[in-house]
């Protein structure tokens, strides 16, 4: 493992020379010094002065050309200062903490650099880089983070009963980062997870998805929830996706264990480069598989309905976990609704209706819906899989062609309800939408193409079946 060295950038220079100015030592640390020695890209720079950090922020500030602008946030203590060549530097004075019992807020005094180290979560996060004239660039590492970066290992500064017990949301932060950096959490560390998991009770829901969504955004996310549950916090958090766990057996017939097929499932759509909300479809898509769990004596377990159970969920599931209830949360739904269909059409003849009716159910979100479909293949027996997964492949080639002659990403039957009632003479009503369902399901099954003429005398033909006649004669023109 090397040791961090600071980038060649003039405006730790200016740090340095400000700091000095002051009479006040300043480091870079945490994340930014762990970055530099794990050799990954980071934007974000902590420094932090045994003084007052925002005084450091605006001497700073005043030696940059043009005067940086700097956001103070007396609050926290804390200032930030944007620059051009490092982005974004927060700076803050060395503190100390003490928490109360019923909190995870913490009482903050000024503190020396030792102790603002030992506040720190992780030895990994407890790195520093000298910012001072006598020592510049200097690595200050007083709990070993660099040997623990070197045996990829998760260690908390003190003992980790304090750590977690003081910040609870340090337990989820400690499997974000080992599912992030593939890194072991150290035995001591992982079992004062599992001794301190309810106090991650009285930290806020939004603090715990933003460390959830980094989880399931880590390279290969199964990792993390792995150790979630492990220690028990999945439980807590999400106990939805823990009761995925397990397989029941009835004489020969056992089901899969749908957690670690969940699991399977989202490492096949990370490692296909799907996003965050691709992800959580992925970990949604069987959620209501043990609400629908049932023995059947001829073919075994069923889980009959789970997509559309599971569709119906997703709404309370965004609430409850604070995620986004606009857009994103309404994709999520769609494709856990639609997830077997693709599948559905392997195992049998490929219809130009059944693949229409598709492309307009999933619109825009086809290609994601496929993407789900395909990751969803995780059959053990490799001659089954290989055969599924050929056949998926005539199934996507049967879409692209079908998609090429209807366009029915953005499809919208030409007749609408605006044209039903002018035709007709009638007011919106239950009458209005079985017409223009008519005319819908018509153009999916091929009977009729998308187009004005042979809708509109379809149109007709039903009206005339139901005793409508065009009002006074009049026909719709499309012009």
């Amino acid at each position: 493992m090397n040791t961090p060295k600071l980038p060649e950038l003039p405006i730790f220079h200016t740090i340095a020379e400000a700091a000095a100015e002051l009479g006040q030592p300043a480091y870079v640390i945490g994340g930014y010094v762990r970055d530099l020695a794990l050799g990954r890209e980071s934007k974000d720079i902590d420094v932090v002065t045994v003084g007052d950090g925002i005084a450091l922020a605006q001497a700073v500030g005043n030696k940059l050309k043009g005067r940086g602008r700097v956001q103070v946030f007396k609050n926290f203590g804390t200032a930030m200062l944007p620059t051009k060549e490092a982005g974004d530097i927060e700076f803050v004075g060395a503190r100390k903490e003490s928490y109360r019992a019923e909190s995870r807020k913490p009482e903050v005094q000024a503190g020396t650099l030792e102790e603002d180290l030992a506040r720190r979560d992780f030895t990994i996060n407890a790195l520093g880089l000298s910012l001072n004239p006598e020592n510049f660039g200097e690595l200050v590492d007083r709990y070993e983070g660099m040997k623990d970066l070197a045996s990829k290992t998760i260690r908390t500064p003190l003992g980790p009963d304090v750590t977690f017990s003081d910040d609870p949301l340090r337990m989820m932060r400690a499997v974000r980062f080992a599912s992030q950096l593939n890194f072991d959490i150290e035995p001591d560390t992982f079992d004062a997870i599992i001794r301190n998991k309810d106090r991650i009770k009285i930290v806020s829901q939004e603090r715990i998805t933003v460390e959830l969504n980094k989880i399931i955004e880590s390279p290969t996310p199964s990792y993390g929830f792995k150790l979630l549950f492990q220690t028990g916090l999945l439980q807590l958090i999400f106990p939805k996706m823990a009761l995925l766990h397990g397989v029941e057996k009835v004489g020969t017939h056992a089901h899969k264990d749908n957690f670690y097929h969940t699991l399977q499932v989202l490492d096949n759509v990370a490692a296909a480069g799907g996003d965050l909300w691709l992800r959580w479809a992925a970990v949604l898509h069987d959620i209501a598989k043990p609400a629908t769990k049932r023995y059947d004596q001829r073919v075994g377990w069923t889980f009959h309905g789970h997509e559309d159970k599971g569709a119906r969920w997703v709404p309370g599931i965004f609430t409850d976990l604070k995620l986004p209830l606009g857009e994103e949360m309404r994709m999520v739904q769609k494709l856990v609704k639609l997830h077997l269909r693709p599948i559905a059409l392997v195992k049998e003849t490929v219809t130009d209706s059944a693949v229409r009716r598709l492309l307009f159910e999933a619109g825009e979100d086809i290609d994601r819906l496929m993407l789900l479909c395909r990751a969803d293949i995780t059959s053990k027996d490799h001659t089954r899989k290989e055969r599924y997964l050929r056949n998926f492949g005539q199934v996507e080639e049967k879409l692209k062609e079908v998609e090429e002659k209807d366009h029915l990403r953005s499809f919208r039957p030409v007749i609408t309800g605006e044209i039903i009632m002018e035709t007709f003479g009638l007011k919106p009503s239950r009458q209005v939408g079985e017409l223009k369902e008519a005319v819908m399901e018509a153009i999916l099954d091929g009977i009729i193409k998308n187009e004005m003429e042979p809708a509109l005398a379809f149109l007709l033909q039903q009206g005339a079946a139901k005793g409508l006649a065009p009002e006074g004669g009049f026909v719709h023109s499309p012009n």
